[in-house]
C-alpha cells in the first residue's frame, strides 16, 4: 500500500498537480490542511477512482467542510489526522504526542509549521509533518511530501521527498 501525504499547499496547487503525476499510482492520499479550498479537485486530479482521499481543516480553511481531524486506519495502524496548530506545534510537537498516545494513535500526521518532521518515539508512537508543497520553511525552502508505503509484512516505512524546480 501506497500513501502521499501533503499538507500546507494554500490554493497554490502546481506543485501538488505535479507529485500527484509523478507519484502515481498510490492508493491513498492525505492532506493535512490548509487547502483553501483546493480539496474539491482532489478527485479530479487523482487518476485513480479506488484511491481513498482524507483531508482535514487548516487555520486557513475557513469555508471548509473537511473535519478538523480525523482517526483513520492504515493497514494496521490507527493513524491520528489533524493540522496541528491546535495542539501548538508550532512550539513543538509534545502536545500533539499526548494527544495522539491518548488517542491510542500508532501515527500522527499534521501539518501547519510548513518544516518537514519524521520522529520515531521508543514507545513507537511515528510523528510526521510532510512540510508544505507552496511555501517551505525550512533550511534550504524545498517544497515537500511524504509517501507512507506498508510492505508485504504490513510494516510502514516513511520516506521525506522534495520538489527540486521550484
Amino acid at each position: 500500500m501506497k500513501v502521499l501525504i501533503v499538507s500546507d499547499t494554500h490554493r497554490r496547487d502546481g506543485n501538488l498537480r505535479s507529485v500527484i503525476e509523478k507519484t502515481a499510482p498510490f492508493d491513498m492520499m492525505i492532506h493535512l490542511g490548509d487547502t483553501e479550498g483546493s480539496e474539491v479537485w482532489f478527485r479530479e486530479w487523482v487518476d485513480n477512482e479506488n484511491c481513498v482521499i482524507h483531508a482535514v481543516q487548516g487555520n486557513n480553511d475557513f469555508f471548509s467542510n473537511t473535519d478538523k481531524e480525523k482517526e483513520i486506519s492504515i493497514g494496521r495502524y490507527r493513524a491520528f489526522l489533524t493540522h496541528g496548530h491546535a495542539y501548538g506545534v508550532s512550539l513543538g510537537t509534545e502536545g500533539i504526542k499526548e494527544e495522539a498516545r491518548a488517542r491510542q494513535a500508532d501515527i500522527v500526521m499534521f501539518g501547519h509549521t510548513h518544516k518537514p518532521c519524521l520522529e520515531h518515539c521508543g514507545d513507537g508512537l511515528v510523528v510526521l509533518n510532510p512540510g508544505s508543497l507552496s511555501y517551505p520553511r525550512q533550511d534550504g525552502r524545498k517544497p515537500s511530501y511524504m509517501i507512507m508505503e506498508l510492505d508485504r509484512q504490513g510494516e510502514a516505512h516513511f520516506t521525506i521527498n522534495y520538489v527540486e524546480n521550484f
